[in-house]
């Protein structure tokens, strides 16, 4: 039987990273080009950077919720083996889906918090072309934000799975013996 505290746990760190990767892309940071006081230079000025920290947060929660996830499921390689019943085939692959969103999802986030982290800092002489301030992507936060969201509910479906498969009834104590008894 499936751990409701824990699915309770993990189902809060994951609506928290969703609402974290949403607010990342919300308040990703813009820039636009200013002239120094004495009208030689260009330079971007950057409005707000903490859309890196939202980003990083949804990274740390995901990760923790994964981590909690495959600890208590062993894994899926580790320990006892499972029953071979139709919840040990959904469960591998529904691991490799959840393994696949999550890779995805923490590439997002990390890429769009470090790019957004990063602010350029080049100065042109005043009649040469703009400085490029650049930014994070529309979009990028909330493409981690949609994987943190389909790991979520992949992440659940491959424990409940995998806690069905692993507490399954095996008739007669589980092993497939032949009874040889005294046949009377």
């Amino acid at each position: 039987m499936a751990s409701k505290l824990l699915m309770v746990v993990v189902s809060i760190l994951d609506l928290i990273a969703f609402g974290l990767a949403v607010a990342a892309e919300q308040r990703r940071s813009t820039a636009k080009i200013q002239q120094d006081s004495e009208d030689e230079y260009n330079y971007c000025v950057y409005d707000s950077d903490i859309s890196t920290g939202y980003g990083l947060g949804a990274f740390f929660l995901l990760f923790a919720s994964q981590i909690l996830i495959m600890v208590a499921s062993r894994c899926f390689c580790c320990g006892k083996a499972l029953n071979p019943t139709g919840s040990r085939a959904c469960a591998v692959i529904l691991f490799i889906f959840c393994w696949i969103t999550f890779f995805i999802a923490e590439a997002c986030l990390l890429a769009g918090s470090v790019r957004n982290g990063y602010h350029t800092k080049y100065r042109t002489i005043f009649n040469e072309e703009p400085p490029s301030c650049e930014t994070v992507r529309k979009g990028v936060f909330a493409a981690g934000a949609a994987f943190v969201f389909f790991t979520g509910i992949v992440s659940q479906f491959y424990y409940a799975s995998y806690s069905k498969a692993r507490g399954a009834f095996q008739p007669y104590g589980g092993e497939a013996n032949v009874g040889m008894g005294a046949y009377k």
